[in-house]
Protein backbone atom coordinates (compact mmCIF):
# COMPACT_ATOMS: atom_id res chain seq x y z
CA UNK A 1 0.00 0.00 0.00
CA UNK A 2 2.00 3.50 -0.62
CA UNK A 3 0.31 5.55 1.85
CA UNK A 4 1.27 8.53 0.00
CA UNK A 5 -1.73 8.50 -2.83
CA UNK A 6 -4.48 7.21 0.39
CA UNK A 7 -3.86 7.26 4.49
CA UNK A 8 -6.65 4.33 6.01
CA UNK A 9 -9.89 6.35 6.62
CA UNK A 10 -9.22 5.70 10.46
CA UNK A 11 -6.34 8.00 10.32
CA UNK A 12 -6.86 10.75 11.88
CA UNK A 13 -4.34 13.31 10.37
CA UNK A 14 -5.30 16.74 12.21
CA UNK A 15 -5.86 15.02 16.17
CA UNK A 16 -1.72 13.22 14.70
CA UNK A 17 -0.22 16.34 13.52
CA UNK A 18 -1.35 18.16 16.59
CA UNK A 19 0.02 15.88 19.30
CA UNK A 20 3.33 16.07 16.80
CA UNK A 21 3.90 20.10 17.41
CA UNK A 22 2.30 20.15 20.76
CA UNK A 23 4.86 17.30 22.04
CA UNK A 24 7.44 18.43 24.74
CA UNK A 25 9.77 16.64 26.61
CA UNK A 26 8.37 15.91 30.67
CA UNK A 27 11.20 15.69 33.69
CA UNK A 28 11.51 12.99 35.06
CA UNK A 29 13.17 11.81 38.34
CA UNK A 30 13.72 8.86 40.80
CA UNK A 31 11.69 8.65 43.57
CA UNK A 32 14.19 5.77 45.65
CA UNK A 33 13.40 2.54 46.03
CA UNK A 34 11.49 1.15 49.30
CA UNK A 35 9.67 -1.74 50.61
CA UNK A 36 5.82 -1.74 50.04
CA UNK A 37 3.39 -4.84 51.10
CA UNK A 38 6.71 -7.28 50.85
CA UNK A 39 7.74 -5.34 47.73
CA UNK A 40 10.52 -3.94 46.13
CA UNK A 41 9.31 -1.10 44.82
CA UNK A 42 11.12 1.56 42.53
CA UNK A 43 9.58 5.22 42.51
CA UNK A 44 9.06 7.69 39.78
CA UNK A 45 8.27 10.98 39.12
CA UNK A 46 6.80 12.43 35.94
CA UNK A 47 5.99 16.31 35.39
CA UNK A 48 4.68 18.17 32.98
CA UNK A 49 5.57 21.08 32.18
CA UNK A 50 4.45 23.77 34.87
CA UNK A 51 3.20 20.85 37.85
CA UNK A 52 5.30 19.02 40.22
CA UNK A 53 5.13 15.56 42.01
CA UNK A 54 4.59 16.88 45.56
CA UNK A 55 5.04 14.89 49.06
CA UNK A 56 1.60 14.53 49.30
CA UNK A 57 1.67 13.13 45.49
CA UNK A 58 4.01 10.93 46.52
CA UNK A 59 2.52 10.03 49.67
CA UNK A 60 -0.83 8.83 48.37
CA UNK A 61 0.65 6.93 45.38
CA UNK A 62 2.44 5.19 47.90
CA UNK A 63 -0.84 4.08 49.58
CA UNK A 64 -2.29 3.14 46.59
CA UNK A 65 0.49 0.55 45.80
CA UNK A 66 0.60 -0.58 48.95
CA UNK A 67 -3.00 -1.31 48.80
CA UNK A 68 -2.83 -2.79 44.98
CA UNK A 69 0.33 -4.68 45.92
CA UNK A 70 -1.14 -6.23 49.29
CA UNK A 71 -2.70 -9.06 46.77
CA UNK A 72 0.63 -9.53 44.58
CA UNK A 73 1.06 -12.93 45.70
CA UNK A 74 -2.83 -13.77 44.12
CA UNK A 75 -1.65 -12.41 40.73
CA UNK A 76 1.45 -14.40 40.57
CA UNK A 77 3.94 -11.42 41.96
CA UNK A 78 7.75 -12.16 42.12
CA UNK A 79 7.88 -9.16 44.58
CA UNK A 80 9.22 -6.21 41.95
CA UNK A 81 7.36 -3.35 41.23
CA UNK A 82 7.82 -0.21 39.76
CA UNK A 83 5.92 2.97 40.92
CA UNK A 84 5.12 5.60 38.64
CA UNK A 85 3.69 9.09 39.92
CA UNK A 86 2.35 11.38 36.80
CA UNK A 87 1.62 14.93 37.37
CA UNK A 88 0.27 15.34 34.05
CA UNK A 89 -1.22 18.22 31.91
CA UNK A 90 -4.82 16.63 31.75
CA UNK A 91 -4.52 15.00 35.06
CA UNK A 92 -2.89 13.21 37.39
CA UNK A 93 -1.78 9.59 37.04
CA UNK A 94 -0.43 6.72 39.25
CA UNK A 95 0.92 3.43 37.58
CA UNK A 96 1.85 0.16 40.00
CA UNK A 97 3.47 -1.98 37.53
CA UNK A 98 4.41 -5.93 38.56
CA UNK A 99 6.78 -8.54 37.37
CA UNK A 100 4.77 -11.24 37.89
CA UNK A 101 5.38 -15.01 36.56
CA UNK A 102 6.39 -16.48 33.48
CA UNK A 103 8.59 -13.03 32.64
CA UNK A 104 4.82 -11.19 32.32
CA UNK A 105 4.12 -8.40 34.15
CA UNK A 106 0.83 -6.74 35.72
CA UNK A 107 -0.16 -3.31 35.24
CA UNK A 108 -2.57 -1.10 37.13
CA UNK A 109 -3.41 2.35 36.20
CA UNK A 110 -4.71 5.06 38.26
CA UNK A 111 -5.82 8.32 37.12
CA UNK A 112 -7.92 11.97 38.56
CA UNK A 113 -8.11 15.16 38.24
CA UNK A 114 -5.17 17.33 38.48
CA UNK A 115 -3.64 18.14 41.89
CA UNK A 116 -6.40 15.82 43.53
CA UNK A 117 -4.67 12.86 44.31
CA UNK A 118 -7.43 11.77 46.91
CA UNK A 119 -9.75 11.36 44.01
CA UNK A 120 -7.71 9.06 42.23
CA UNK A 121 -9.41 5.65 41.00
CA UNK A 122 -8.69 2.66 38.69
CA UNK A 123 -8.49 3.92 35.43
CA UNK A 124 -11.08 2.73 32.82
CA UNK A 125 -10.37 -0.43 30.89
CA UNK A 126 -8.00 -0.44 28.18
CA UNK A 127 -6.42 2.43 29.63
CA UNK A 128 -2.45 1.84 29.23
CA UNK A 129 0.85 4.26 29.26
CA UNK A 130 1.33 7.32 28.08
CA UNK A 131 4.18 7.95 25.66
CA UNK A 132 6.09 9.18 28.76
CA UNK A 133 4.99 6.66 31.08
CA UNK A 134 5.50 3.99 28.50
CA UNK A 135 9.34 5.44 28.01
CA UNK A 136 10.21 4.58 31.79
CA UNK A 137 8.50 1.05 31.64
CA UNK A 138 10.38 0.26 28.64
CA UNK A 139 13.80 1.51 30.01
CA UNK A 140 12.84 -0.83 33.24
CA UNK A 141 11.80 -3.77 31.48
CA UNK A 142 15.57 -3.71 30.13
CA UNK A 143 17.08 -3.06 33.80
CA UNK A 144 14.69 -6.12 34.72
CA UNK A 145 16.32 -7.96 32.02
CA UNK A 146 19.57 -7.05 32.25
CA UNK A 147 20.35 -6.68 35.88
CA UNK A 148 17.80 -9.54 37.56
CA UNK A 149 17.29 -11.52 34.59
CA UNK A 150 20.51 -11.84 33.25
CA UNK A 151 22.43 -10.69 35.75
CA UNK A 152 25.03 -12.08 37.65
CA UNK A 153 25.82 -12.89 41.74
CA UNK A 154 23.08 -13.44 44.86
CA UNK A 155 19.58 -12.51 44.05
CA UNK A 156 20.62 -9.68 46.92
CA UNK A 157 23.43 -8.40 44.35
CA UNK A 158 21.01 -8.30 41.26
CA UNK A 159 18.24 -6.66 43.17
CA UNK A 160 20.76 -4.27 44.70
CA UNK A 161 22.17 -3.28 40.89
CA UNK A 162 18.54 -3.49 39.76
CA UNK A 163 17.60 -0.70 42.37
CA UNK A 164 20.51 1.78 41.55
CA UNK A 165 19.72 1.43 37.89
CA UNK A 166 17.09 4.89 37.54
CA UNK A 167 16.40 7.12 34.40
CA UNK A 168 15.34 10.75 35.15
CA UNK A 169 15.77 13.62 33.15
CA UNK A 170 13.33 15.21 30.46
CA UNK A 171 11.96 12.05 28.26
CA UNK A 172 10.84 13.23 24.90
Amino acid sequence: MDLHERLPSAIDTKSLLGLSEGRHGRATRPLGTREIAGHLVKSYAIEAPGRTVTERDAGTALRIAEGHLALGRLRGSLGLAVLIVHAGGDGDYVLVHTWIEGCMSDLAVFAGPVGQPESLRPGRAGLTPCVWEAAVLSYERDVYARRVLDGTGTVADRLTAWSADTVQGDLR
